[in-house]
């Protein structure tokens, strides 16, 4: 039974984890005293939908969450410490603290350890994100006790949408790029100056193929932006979109 204990405590647990090559002890009053600290736990580390959309997404969100008063961002897997320290380098979330919850302690007094035996994942956490002021939990936002790994309610722009629905989130900046590119490269070097984030999609890596920006861009050359969702064009236009930004 999935429990909502908005207005309690959080529990006192101590963490094991690995920092510098040292076995360190932290416990939840270090984590969450005096501190705006947002929790997303889920049921394991390199997993798809972890790995592809949850975490990622609090990291790109991270600084609007700290311009919201947010003082950090804990993940919460019921994983060692080793395999969330690895699963931290694989994933470059700089803005995330990952923390192993690794005998399902933490979980355990949440209310949210589940049973995933089924799938030979044993003991779990289930899904669910939380906000914490002062080592007390303000808002749970807690997934549908359904079949499955359902993602309906812990993402972070659900919890922005609580903390402050007007606030204003980065671009989406996705761009098509390939080996050789001078104006790939010109294109990147003018993101970066004018500070926004973006993914870079490299054509002949990982199966991309000419024939997939053919499909997306409907062109041929690189590099193709896209900004939340809108073709841009090329080098040029994107220069030209940045000037309209200031």
């Amino acid at each position: 039974m999935l429990t909502n204990i908005e207005g309690q405590q959080i529990p006192e647990v101590s963490f094991n984890l690995i920092e510098d090559d040292q076995w360190k002890k932290i416990d939840t009053l270090e984590l969450f005293k005096g501190q705006n600290v947002i929790v997303f736990a889920l049921p394991g580390a390199f997993t798809p939908t972890c790995s592809s959309t949850h975490l990622p997404r609090y990291n790109e969100l991270a600084g609007v969450f700290a311009a919201n008063g947010i003082d950090r961002i804990l993940c919460v897997s019921v994983n060692d410490t080793f395999v969330m320290n690895s699963w931290a380098a694989d994933q470059q979330a700089e803005n995330i603290e990952f923390i192993p919850d690794g005998n399902g302690d933490f979980s355990a007094a949440m209310g949210m350890l589940v049973d995933k035996s089924d799938i030979g994942f044993g003991k779990r956490s289930w899904r669910y994100s939380m906000l914490v002021r002062d080592a007390k939990i303000e808002k749970m936002f807690i997934e549908a006790d359904l079949p499955g790994d359902p993602f309906e309610v812990s993402d972070a722009d659900t919890m922005l949408n609580y903390l402050n629905p007007k606030a204003e989130k980065p671009k989406n900046i996705s761009m098509l790029t390939k080996p050789g590119c001078g104006h790939c490269v010109r294109a990147k070097a003018a993101l970066k100056e004018a500070g926004y984030k973006f993914e870079e999609i490299e054509i002949a890596a990982n199966g991309i193929s000419t024939s997939s920006l053919q499909a997306i861009s409907g062109k041929g050359t690189t590099p193709q932006v896209f900004i939340d969702g809108v073709a841009i064009g090329g080098a040029d236009e994107l220069a030209q979109w940045i000037e309209q930004q200031s």
